[in-house]
């Protein structure tokens, strides 16, 4: 099976390009869903959250306060490296787990940070969804009702536009209409297939 791993910076506009793919029939496996599980009331993960951030990064039902979680580790790289080796492998475990069950000509993996972790080694091709970084902050902004600084500080965090493109086997613009998406999302939907008909997947450790 052809694993193509989607990302983008945020607010590039990821999950309507995987939304787009899964009308055309393609498994969606979002790794952020696989985050929130891993971290659900009762997790592992969860706990060593609870043990290394203290209580304050759980609301009153128990659960991640994950707006709390968010602000206090892009202020301090240390600490979003700290929350990052806690979640990080559990995901990739959940991730293999995943794609080892899926029959399908080809699967779309979502990795909001898949050049920042390292798991470009577990698609065969990246596709970028990618916009101008003026339409992240405003899309970030509307979307997560945050000041201007704040959304450029999530940017800051994550790789730079350049990085991403640079790695990239496809890239969708999304600086323009839906319908313009759609035909993009089209086209590639057919050249995936094709690929996966052509047998010619390298090996790559998501299925090892």
């Amino acid at each position: 099976m052809l694993i193509i791993g989607l990302t983008g910076g945020i607010g590039s506009g990821k999950t309507a390009v995987s939304d787009a793919f899964a009308r055309r029939g393609a498994p969606i496996i979002d790794t952020d869903i696989i985050a929130r599980e891993v971290v659900a009331p009762g997790q592992p993960a969860l706990a060593e959250i609870v043990a290394r951030f203290g209580p304050a990064c759980v609301d009153s039902q128990g659960r991640l306060d994950r707006a709390y979680l968010r602000r206090v580790v892009f202020a301090d790289p240390a600490l979003r490296r700290c929350l990052e080796s806690i979640l990080h492998p559990r995901i990739r475990q959940a991730l293999r787990e995943r794609l080892a069950v899926i029959r399908a000509p080809y699967c779309l993996v979502v990795v909001p940070l898949l050049v920042e972790t390292g798991m470009t080694d577990m698609a065969h091709r990246i596709l970028v969804v990618d916009v101008p970084e003026t339409f992240q902050i405003q899309r970030v902004m509307a979307r997560d009702q945050v000041t201007e600084d704040q959304a450029r500080r999530v940017l800051a965090a994550q790789a730079p536009r350049a990085q991403r493109l640079a790695l990239a086997d496809d890239v969708i613009d999304n600086s323009k209409d839906l319908a313009t998406l759609d035909a993009q999302v089209a086209a590639l939907h057919e050249k995936y297939i094709a690929l996966a008909n052509a047998d010619d997947c390298r090996p790559v450790a998501a299925v090892k």
